[in-house]
């Protein structure tokens, strides 16, 4: 048993054992049957704290020679797979974890050198007589153990992109790991299987992977692995019961993640609050708010526009394919976007290509951030929502006018107001607090002959009317209602709730806000 060469089974001994475990050892029937395939090159990215390392562990666990690990899996999912047995500790086993050579950016010019003399002082313990040391590093070294013995390798690597975080700048000392890994990989037919885990998906230049024979899983596709990385609703469900939580109160604060159709929870957040029973932000207590703070402050067009629609509850389209998977490759707010997805501070439905903040615990954070000198007056403004509702639902519209123009003039350093869009970003902002009360808002909602800017639907048993808000930019609130009736904006929802109302808000050149709220009267 060596640390790098055919390691034990203690990391997946002590999780195993932990007082909440969920069993996750149905990923090895999947590695079990891309052995030795085309597919055998697997890359998983997912944000701090969802399971990557504890997968990584069992993994080793189960293929390494040096141990014995039939009693960690014994009446674990892994066990029915046909393939199990033949596999269970019968392989030559290479474990790395990247961020023990890298600790920071002090040891940039050497860490690829010491991964090499590592993992070869362990080679040479085992196979001394099969290889001599030349220019060409381990790959050579691995090539000619292959070539003596027949024995192939399987690499498990953690942390795999702590290069692009550690040393975000260093472009250089980037391309030589990558080349590094590549000449590791590419053509190796010593290799029977290798898994990578990280946060970030494989680095790109321009539009192409510098790795590209790896099957990537990501928060952007998941694929076929979903189930094995966060725990899924049944799985919390069950947690809760065990444990005495509310499950309704579990979701509330840490649901939102949504891969492949299937609700993912952070299982950091769950973990700790099945053992603590307090309902707070677990997970980003792993990240500074300034780790947050640094990407949304950036100035690209339309970011903060986006950002304030999400807190709002707003999904947010994206484009997530130019993003060149790394900290600081960014042109567009997309690239940012993208990036805080793949950190776990924004969900992502593949389905419809939209990005959104998944819970309350990272709301929390979100709020954090805009809670700052850089976002004038965006916090005061979110709180205003509350009495701007009920100014709604009492059908004073001249309040309603005044507290949009508080709140524009709050924001205004924010927003560039000059057109409906920026007008929209406002009232998103005023009826923040309709959260408590609605769904989320639909925007641009197909009713009638068009749509309706801002839809907001009463939750299921709550007694509130339904709102339907149309915006004008120099023109006239009237206009704006008469334009929800005319074109029949309210017809899609008349038998979907009792009481609508209508909504029109304008703002024009005199930086002038005016608003009419009616109550919808049924044919």
């Amino acid at each position: 048993m060596g640390i790098y060469l055919n390691p034990g089974n203690r990391a997946f001994y002590e999780a195993v054992n932990s007082k909440i475990y969920v069993d996750k050892t149905g990923l090895i029937s999947y590695t079990n049957s891309v052995l030795n395939t085309l597919q055998k090159f697997v890359s998983v990215s997912r944000p701090r704290r969802f399971g990557k390392s504890m997968a990584a562990d069992m993994l080793v666990a189960y293929y390494s020679s040096g141990c014995d690990s039939a009693e960690l899996f014994a009446g674990r999912a892994a066990e029915k797979g046909e393939l199990f047995q033949e596999h269970l500790n019968q392989h030559n086993v290479i474990r790395l974890d990247m961020q023990r050579f890298l600790f920071d950016e002090s040891h940039l010019d050497v860490f690829i050198d010491k991964i090499q003399e590592a993992v070869t002082k362990e080679l040479q313990e085992k196979y001394g007589n099969c290889f001599e040391i030349g220019e060409y590093g381990l790959p050579n070294v691995l090539e000619q153990i292959y070539s003596q013995t027949g024995n192939g390798f399987i690499f498990i690597i953690d942390e795999w992109d702590c290069v692009f975080r550690v040393a975000k700048e260093h472009k250089e000392a980037q391309k030589e790991y990558l080349d590094f890994l590549r000449g590791l990989f590419k053509g190796a037919e010593y290799v029977d299987m290798a898994y990578m885990t990280g946060i970030l998906p494989i680095k790109k230049y321009g539009e192409h992977s510098a790795i590209n024979i790896f099957e990537e899983y990501s928060m952007i596709d998941s694929g076929e692995l979903t189930p094995y990385f966060g725990f899924d609703e049944d799985e919390v469900r069950e947690l809760c019961g065990q444990n005495n939580v509310s499950f309704p109160e579990v979701q509330k604060w840490y649901d939102g993640y949504f891969l492949n159709g299937c609700h993912i929870y952070n299982p950091k957040s769950v973990v700790d609050v099945m053992r603590r029973g307090k309902f707070r932000s677990y997970w980003t207590g792993t990240e500074t708010y300034e780790a947050l703070k640094v990407y949304i402050d950036m100035n690209f067009n339309g970011l903060k526009e986006a950002i304030i629609e999400m807190l709002s509850n707003v999904r947010c389209k994206i484009n997530t394919r130019k993003f060149q998977n790394d900290m600081t490759t960014f042109k567009t707010r997309d690239d940012v976007l993208t990036l805080l997805v793949h950190l776990g501070y924004l969900a992502y439905d593949e389905g419809t290509g939209e990005a959104f903040i998944p819970n309350q615990e990272i709301a929390e954070e979100f709020f954090n951030v805009v809670d700052d000198d850089g976002w004038n007056g965006l916090a005061q403004a979110l709180s205003r929502s509350e009495g701007l509702l009920k100014n709604t639902w009492a059908l004073d519209g001249e309040a309603v006018a005044e507290g949009i123009a508080a709140i524009h003039d709050e924001t205004a350093s924010i927003l560039k107001y000059n057109d409906e869009n920026s007008l929209a970003c406002t009232v998103l902002m005023a009826y923040y607090g309709t959260k408590a009360y609605y769904m989320n808002p639909i925007m641009e909602l197909p009713t009638g002959k068009g749509f309706a800017d801002v839809v907001y639907l009463p939750k299921r048993q709550v007694d509130r009317p339904a709102l339907v808000v149309e915006l004008k930019w120099n023109k006239s609130a009237e206009g704006a209602i008469n334009q929800i009736k005319n074109r029949r904006y309210a017809d899609w929802i008349e038998g979907y709730t009792g009481k609508i109302l209508l909504v029109g808000i304008n703002y024009n050149e005199k930086k002038e806000h005016e608003c009419v709220i009616e109550e919808y009267l049924k044919e």
